[in-house]
């Protein structure tokens, strides 16, 4: 049987046997995640076994994986004999031409296994740099059976999941042979083409530790604990996902997963399912199956259990998980590492008649911290803080987010401006960027007002107003736009402070900070009921511009409590004194957006 391969698996498996004729070192081969390295690992199986009369070891370090890669060996190549050999699958095959083993199992039994030509680790990204110990172990027991034999890598990226590169002189695997890249094979219609959005709701990850190349989990857990936070999340993911089928969210924890599904079967009446570590084979398989649209009976009357939307999972469902209808990833955790990162988003990239393309959302600045999902920058652990500038902006009009070198927005055609390059004698750290803005308008619900001391200064310093205009809330979580007053200052900062204070108050202008908070607290001011921000392309951060005052000092609506808010059951917004859906007797604002508004007897939290 001859498998019909696509063109850039053909170049990659020429690759291997160049290099393996040409060079003594152990090549690699890089294929992204759903363009088919099956097809590549089964085609180099079958010439070594039927062309060349020769042995072949795949190696796994993970069990799920090995039963999966002998079933898709045997499908492609029913003519090669495949055997397994793994203690945690009870079963010990060693005269077949091809082995599918774990490592684990293997790795002190090279001359129970015999002779073997070629050896191939599939997903070598989750190699452990402390356990390639044993891969070093089986290969000496090899090369005592058979000098020759040569190793061979397969993976969708060169990086391990939490350190180090794959490939070096002292690794295991020494060089790349042959890589494609995701954008490349998305452009050639191979892959399925993913959209990112950005969202206010992203969480602020700067004060999260390292350890091991990734975030401290309790931190992160923690973090993507916020009660509000995740409630608010839940709102916009269920508004976002509406024209969804199939939603895979990756959760923190296990107890964020519970809660996630917890919050979006009561928002959305849905039925959400978790699968994690702990799950039963059996219930996993279940969920997965419900999920990826396949019929499943529910009793013996030959009843069927109903599609899931949505599928939560912590830390399982990244490699080897193939749900081709998959048309959302929601990933309501950080990462610092760029390999997981990568292979959750990977997720989305097989093709399926159901999708013309992926959304992936993003609450813990994955895209931003490491690229673009068509374009991942790798970096070293010694370059990985979890911060930085990656090669991604987001379109300040439609939130898409793309690669940094994009000039016009695919989705609303937004132009970013040209990078201008001042040539002075001294270089700068700084690129200058000027050009287009775009404003935004927002309604303000609530004003907070604070002393703020510059970080790092003494108690003597001259200190700011921060004044931070609420332009979304709920019970407890809010988004806010801010801007800082200089009452203390000289010059034009006290200038303008002056000027901001004679359109609010009749009273002559304070000199310190605290006397601006204390008067402001009182209600004596008059607030801004609307701001509009500007976004400045390339400028790290937002401006407010403009504001609309109220006719007078007036006090902003208390926070709700269970007797006086109104939740909108389009956006899932709370409503305090204004509907977001359309004017309502006795409320003056309005925002447009929805199609539902629910009184408070129905509030869901």
């Amino acid at each position: 049987m001859t498998m019909i391969l696509r063109p850039y698996q053909r170049e990659a498996v020429d690759a291997v046997y160049e290099h393996l004729r040409n060079k003594d070192t152990n090549p690699c081969v890089v294929l992204p995640t759903a363009a088919g390295k099956t097809p590549v690992l089964a085609t180099i199986c079958s010439d070594a076994v039927t062309h060349w009369n020769g042995r072949v070891l795949v190696l796994a370090h993970v069990k799920e994986l090995l039963q999966q890669a002998a079933d898709k060996l045997q499908a492609i190549c029913p003519d090669v004999p495949v055997g397994v050999y793994s203690a945690g699958l009870g079963s010990r095959d060693t005269t077949e031409p091809v082995i599918v083993a774990g490592i684990q199992s293997v790795y002190q039994k090279a001359d129970v296994l015999g002779h073997f030509d070629l050896i191939i680790v599939d997903e070598a990204h989750l190699l452990p740099p402390d356990g390639e110990g044993m891969y070093q172990t089986f290969l000496r027991g090899a090369k005592t059976v058979n000098p020759n034999v040569r190793l061979i890598g397969l993976t969708a990226t060169p990086y391990r999941l939490k350190s180090g590169m794959l490939c070096g002189v002292d690794n295991l695997l020494n060089e790349i042979c042959y890589e494609i890249g995701v954008k490349e094979l998305i452009v050639r219609g191979f892959l399925c083409p993913l959209k990112s959005r950005g969202s206010e709701l992203a969480v602020d990850t700067s004060d999260l530790h390292l350890r091991g190349g990734e975030f401290v989990p309790a931190e992160v857990e923690a973090l993507m604990g916020a009660d509000e936070f995740e409630r608010t999340a839940c709102r916009e993911i269920i508004s976002r996902t509406k024209d969804r089928n199939s939603v895979l969210v990756f959760a923190a924890s296990v107890e964020r997963a519970e809660a996630v599904r917890n919050l979006l079967a009561v928002c959305c009446g849905a039925e959400c399912a978790v699968v994690t570590g702990e799950t039963s084979a059996t219930e996993r398989d279940l969920s997965l199956r419900r999920f990826k649209g396949e019929a499943v009976e529910a009793n013996l009357l030959g009843d069927k259990l109903p599609p899931l939307k949505y599928l939560l999972n912590v830390n399982v469902l990244t490699t080897g998980f193939d749900a081709p209808n998959v048309d959302c990833i929601v990933l309501l955790r950080p990462t610092a590492s760029p390999g997981l990162y990568y292979q959750m988003v990977g997720r989305g990239f097989r093709l399926h008649e159901s999708k013309s393309d992926c959304l992936v959302l993003d609450y813990g600045n994955n895209i931003l911290r490491h690229g673009p999902v068509d374009a991942v920058r790798i970096k070293p652990p010694s370059e990985r803080d979890g911060t930085g500038t990656a090669p991604a902006k987001e379109c300040p009009k439609c939130r898409l987010i793309m690669h940094a070198a994009i000039s016009v927005c695919s989705e609303c055609g937004f132009e970013f401006p040209k990078r201008e390059v001042n040539h002075e004698r001294q270089a700068s750290g700084e690129g200058v960027v000027s050009g287009e803005t775009v404003d935004t308008t927002y309604s303000v619900y609530d004003i907070d007002y604070s002393v703020h001391t510059k970080w790092g200064a003494n108690d003597d310093s001259r200190k700011t107003v921060r004044v931070d205009y609420v332009i979304r809330q709920s019970r407890s979580f809010r988004v806010c736009k801010s801007e800082w007053v200089c009452p203390e200052h000289d010059g034009w900062a006290r200038k303008k402070f002056e000027d901001w204070w004679k359109k609010r108050s009749d009273t002559p202008p304070p000199f310190t900070a605290r006397e601006v908070v204390d008067i402001a607290e009182s209600g004596e001011l008059i607030p801004s009921i609307e701001i509009v921000v500007r976004k400045v392309a390339g400028e790290k951060y937002d401006r407010i511009v403009k504001h609309r005052l109220a006719d007078g000092p007036r006090d902003f609506p208390a926070a709700p409590d269970a007797t006086s808010d109104r939740f909108c059951g389009g956006c899932f917004n709370y409503s305090y004194g204004f509907c977001c859906l359309r004017q309502k007797e006795g409320y003056t604002e309005q925002t447009p957006a929805c199609e539902e508004f629910t009184e408070p007897d129905d509030v869901p939290f």
